[in-house]
């Protein structure tokens, strides 16, 4: 896993370019539910480029981003250089040392997975004040946008990646678990709720292969079979989607309360 995670450090530039932002209605409910204002104090874990930084940077809160790559952090801070209040230090999160003073939020967008499972929420609530919150978003690609083109192209999956399960196809929405279980389940944690939203983004065929470079299978796959799987997708999406496909991705916010001691 430790290698996997690594692999976004390896195109800071494409990951800041390719991946999706979050939908502003997610920013907003979680700024609602941990009541983020200009006095709050704010640590993210792994905040790749700054897509959710940003627009927590922009509420007038005291961040503290702890990103593993280097080149994912020199990123994020040339995108939060207006807001002086924001700071990006390059760290592994499980043996970063917690600042004494606690958190009011601490927050954790499409990463949290890549954190050892035997420190996360332990330490989560060690960085928060009592009463504070742990916010997590988990991003998941559903059924929708070009439905036929994520059908067929099972195909050049199954060619050029022999790990990839026959006759995949995305979820809708609905059939996606909730992602509450873990904090649910942590003693440290209650009164964990949840809300979904979903987006379609449209992409040229270069924009979707770029997205496609930044999941870490892709990345770890042989160079012979990532072009070769690259090519086919490119001469589906140019020949048989005039060059354009739709993307459905729901985005899950799940807040969680830490336990008063």
């Amino acid at each position: 896993m430790t290698a996997l995670r690594e692999t976004f450090n390896e195109d800071a530039e494409l990951y800041d370019r390719a991946r999706p932002r979050y939908p502003p209605a997610l920013v907003a409910e979680l700024a609602r539910v941990a009541g983020l204002g200009p006095d709050s104090r704010v640590l993210e874990i792994g905040p790749g480029t700054g897509q959710l930084t940003l627009p927590v940077a922009e509420l007038g809160c005291h961040v503290t981003a702890v990103e593993l790559g280097d080149a994912m952090a020199a990123v994020a801070r040339r995108r939060l250089r207006e807001h002086p209040r924001a700071e990006v230090r390059v760290a592994e999160f499980e043996s970063w040392p917690l600042p004494e003073e606690p958190f009011d939020l601490v927050v954790c967008a499409t990463a949290f997975h890549w954190i050892d499972p035997g420190v996360r929420m332990v330490k989560a609530a060690r960085a928060l004040r009592p009463g504070g919150r742990l916010a997590l978003v988990r991003t998941e690609h559903v059924a929708g946008g070009t439905e036929e083109f994520f059908a067929r192209v099972q195909e050049c999956y199954e060619r050029w990646d022999p790990a990839t399960p026959p006759g995949l196809r995305p979820l809708p929405a609905s059939q996606i678990p909730a992602g509450t279980a873990e904090a649910a389940g942590s003693p440290y944690f209650e009164r964990v709720t949840a809300a979904r939203f979903t987006q379609d983004i449209t992409y040229s065929t270069d924009q979707y292969l770029d997205v496609l470079l930044t999941y870490s299978n892709h990345r770890a796959l042989g160079e012979a079979a990532r072009r070769g799987l690259l090519a086919c997708i490119r001469n589906l999406v140019d020949n048989e989607f005039a060059g354009s496909v739709t993307k459905r991705y729901l985005h899950e916010l799940v807040v969680a309360t830490r336990v008063a001691e």
